[in-house]
């Protein structure tokens, strides 16, 4: 009977790939919701260079400077659970080897600007698609975006400005209804 070892290193590697990283902002709001400065993500179905890619792709196509990978990488886990469908994961992995030859080599090896340049080009088409749009819901709608953005949450229907959350201040005033304001509504 043949019997071997299995570590941690090989079993993650014969598993999908892996995503990690660390937190670049350790005093930042994401930083006191993380139980640690570094993180690890499993991949199930995609491989490790492939969920860097659609990382980085995420990463241009919704650009935050100061918001950590640890939150786009949740887009990446989100494409990995699509990938158990035999299409989706087709289709990833040739909009990855699309993006790699077209750069000769190593997608992630270019500028940003060059980056942005053939995302550009691939605008519109289905692999981008498969990317952007469930990237929107899984990137905005998380506890560790909300955190980053300073998001409150939903205070019920009635009384969310009556209760101290009226502090929009990125946006001017509206102007005054035509009818007036609500008789609780200030100037």
């Amino acid at each position: 009977m043949l019997t071997t070892s299995l570590t941690r290193r090989v079993f993650l590697k014969s598993s999908g790939g892996v995503l990690a990283g660390t937190l670049a902002l350790a005093s930042g709001p994401i930083a006191l919701l993380a139980p640690s400065r570094s993180w690890a993500m499993s991949l199930d179905h995609l491989s490790s260079h492939e969920g860097e890619v659609l990382l980085a792709m995420t990463r241009q196509i919704f650009p935050h400077s100061e918001l950590e990978d640890a939150v786009y990488a949740l887009t990446v886990k989100d494409q990995d659970r699509r990938a158990a469908d035999s299409e989706t994961l087709d289709l990833l992995q040739q909009g990855v080897a699309e993006l790699d030859a077209a750069a000769g080599g190593d997608w992630l090896s270019l500028a940003e600007t060059e980056r942005l340049v053939q995302l550009e080009a691939m605008a519109g088409s289905a692999f981008f698609e498969q990317v952007r749009g469930p990237a929107i819901v899984t990137l905005y709608d998380n506890p560790l975006a909300y955190a980053h953005f300073g998001y409150q949450g939903s205070e019920g229907n009635a009384g969310y400005l009556q209760r101290g959350f009226n502090d929009l201040t990125w946006l001017p005033d509206p102007p005054k209804p035509a009818g007036g304001y609500l008789p609780n509504e200030s100037v």
